[in-house]
This record gives structure tokens, sequence and C-alpha cells, in this order.
């Protein structure tokens, strides 16, 4: 086992909408502070065997999605599994705005909050 094999997975989905990119951008940046693996919801949806394993491999999990649409919860959904913290920014009052970005003061704000529940995970 790893030191990443006792973080929390942290999936996102990385659509268009402004509100995708957060989500993805705070998945990001747990990885890098070393607070959860960001892993790919992509290939999970994909069907793409080492990424389903790394899914179901019963670790702790947080989804970060950007709308009601939830379509990385709904990834994980296919292949039985539920996400310990499941985060939909929009209920949060993010907005889903196309062409532009994101405000940062917000983004920074939620993440704040999703970090806390992630350590959680980890304590």
């Amino acid at each position: 086992m790893t030191e990443d094999d006792e973080l929390p997975l942290v999936y996102s989905p990385s659509g268009c909408s402004s509100a995708a990119q957060m989500a993805n951008d705070i998945a990001v940046s747990l990885d890098r502070d070393g607070v959860a693996e960001m892993s790919c919801i992509a290939g999970v949806g994909g069907d793409v065997d080492p990424l389903v394993e790394t899914a179901t491999s019963g670790r702790p999990t947080v989804v970060i999605d950007g709308c009601p649409l939830q379509c990385a919860k709904r990834y994980l959904d296919g292949h039985g599994e539920r996400p310990d913290h499941h985060f939909d920014l929009s209920a949060a009052g993010v907005p889903k705005e196309y062409h532009t970005g994101y405000d940062d003061e917000r983004m920074a704000a939620v993440r704040e909050r999703i970090a806390a529940d992630a350590e959680e995970l980890t304590a």
C-alpha cells in the first residue's frame, strides 16, 4: 500500500461550464495538496478496467459535481459505488455558466468546506 492509497479518492467532471471547471479545479487542488488522490471519472464511465478497479477498491470517496446533472456521481452509481461525501456545487449557489470563468473567492470558500470533509475521511 502506498501513501496515496491511504488518501480518499476524489472525482469531478471536467465539462465546459464554469461550475464543472470549478469542480475540476477543486479536485486537482485537493490532489496537489495531498488531501485526496484524484482519479479519472471519464475512465470509470468508460469502463476502463484499472480505473474501475480503483473506484471499487473500497477507499473513501469524495465526488464534486458542478451541477444537478451529477455526472460524476452517476458514473460511480453505475458501478454500485456510493461516495462518502458528494458535493453538488449548484446546491452551494455556484452558477453554471458558459464561455466564462468562475468566481475565485467562491471557489476558495467551497474548496475549504470540501477539504475539511475529505480530511475527516482519513482521521
